[in-house]
């Protein structure tokens, strides 16, 4: 069932470009995971989505506070940064489950370390460096997915 694009980044513009088509494939409820090594861009393209979505405040990453949330025209949406978590039962210390209504979408970072609270994930993001660019491999991991994913491959 699982289907993957690779997109070649050359530069922040090519990922902001990305981003903003993405953001016109999203309806909620949706589940996006973003994996790869520090550095790699993902706190960037999540930023440029939501930007693209229409959030007009200023946009933090996640990294101490673990989740923040933004409301554009249609979607509500939050935000994950999961690199600091070492147990998964820290997560049930913020709610996490809560998080994940009809209304939402969750941007999740560092997903391998809530491996037993995502079996849902709707589409994954992997993210690598390539050369002065990056490059991100889409997999979609549902149905919803999949429309996702053909969406953003202009199909």
């Amino acid at each position: 069932m699982t289907q993957t694009i690779i997109i070649d980044l050359p530069n922040e513009q090519a990922s902001e470009k990305v981003a903003a088509h993405l953001s016109a494939c999203l309806q909620a409820p949706l589940v996006l995971t973003f994996s790869g090594e520090i550095g790699t861009g993902k706190t960037t393209f999540i930023r440029a989505m939501l930007r693209s979505l229409g959030v007009k405040s200023a946009i933090k990453s996640p990294t101490f506070s673990l989740v923040e949330s933004y409301q554009s025209n249609h979607l509500q949406i939050h935000h994950f940064d999961l690199y600091r978590i070492h147990d998964e039962t820290e997560l049930d210390y913020i709610g996490f489950r809560d998080y994940f209504s009809a209304q939402a979408l969750c941007c999740i970072e560092w997903p391998e370390r809530a491996i037993s609270y995502l079996a849902w994930a709707d589409v994954n993001f992997t993210l690598a460096i390539k050369g002065a660019g990056r490059e991100m491999q889409v997999t979609a991991l549902s149905p919803v997915g999949a429309a996702m994913l053909s969406c953003l491959a202009g199909e």
